[in-house]
């Protein structure tokens, strides 16, 4: 039975992926990982403040915190949709939202998926 020779696509976002990265960077390993896999996200997001509070003396007055986690939340979620899928399209059809939304959330935070591309550079080990 012939079977047509499927070509792999490769994305825009192919190497953007941000556990690789921080891989990459010695920042997280294989038992960060699983410790991390077993909290939930308002355990992981209450331990984060709770550990930045720790350097101001437990106090982060003046910071607004609930104004500010909509944005960290949602530009979380766009870095997460870019790199679990190939093409900008899919990562809006992910989020829900159109292709140019999806430009003008990037454009918004600033992200730069050539930043993030965890593949080494030249010339480093």
């Amino acid at each position: 039975m012939w079977k047509k020779k499927l070509r792999e696509y490769k994305g825009k976002f192919e190497n953007y992926s941000i556990r690789e990265k921080l891989s990459n960077q010695k920042k997280i390993n294989s038992n960060f990982e699983t410790i991390l896999n077993s909290l939930t996200l308002e355990e992981i997001i209450a331990l984060k403040l709770e550990l930045a509070a720790s350097h101001v003396n437990n106090k982060l007055y003046g910071f607004p915190i609930l104004r500010s986690l909509k944005f960290l939340v949602r530009e979380a979620c766009i870095m997460f949709a870019l790199s679990a899928t190939r093409t900008p399209k899919d990562a809006a059809g992910v989020l829900g939202i159109t292709e140019r939304q999806l430009r003008e959330e990037i454009k918004k935070f600033d992200i730069k998926p050539e930043d993030c591309n965890y593949e080494l550079q030249e010339g480093t080990n």
